[in-house]
């Protein structure tokens, strides 16, 4: 068990040059299905890097979704709260990073439905989704990170 913690803490300070023990103590909420494999995958995922995942099984993730006022068009499988942003859907974990390395005047970020590919959903090289960014104001949601095959 130290050596998996180890690697999750070495994992964390090489995705966070410099903050590698700010990732290990942040803190995520995930709201998610109790029966959603996915979810949980994608979860497991956010552990690895170094977050305090809190997984909460919910029957009314459309509760969730409305209290944090994430767009009905941009709803994914699950909904995260990290400090002051929510992660709709499955996010990437490099997007995750960045949006806590730069912190944009953002609400949040969402992975609509769930693409084949995305954290969570199983390997697939050749996954293309994008990633939106939901402004704080009344801005319009916007790309935020694409994802296609080839690109990093």
């Amino acid at each position: 068990m130290r050596r998996r913690s180890f690697i999750a803490v070495a994992a964390s300070a090489l995705a966070f040059p410099g903050r590698g023990a700010l990732a290990v103590m942040t803190r995520m909420t995930v709201y998610k299905d109790p029966a959603c494999g996915c979810c949980h995958e994608w979860s497991k995922a956010m552990a690895a890097a170094g977050f305090s995942v809190d997984a909460r099984d919910t029957d009314d993730l459309a509760a969730i979704k409305a209290r944090f006022g994430v767009p009905a068009d941009l709803e994914g499988c699950h909904t995260a709260v990290i400090e002051e942003y929510y992660l709709e859907g499955h996010v990437p974990l490099a997007s995750v990073q960045q949006l806590l390395q730069e912190r944009p005047p953002l609400r949040g970020l969402a992975v609509p439905g769930m693409p084949p590919g995305s954290l969570g959903m199983g390997e697939d090289w050749r996954a293309s989704y994008d990633v939106y960014a939901i402004p704080s104001g009344d801005e319009a949601p916007y790309v935020f990170a694409e994802v296609r095959p080839g690109k990093g």
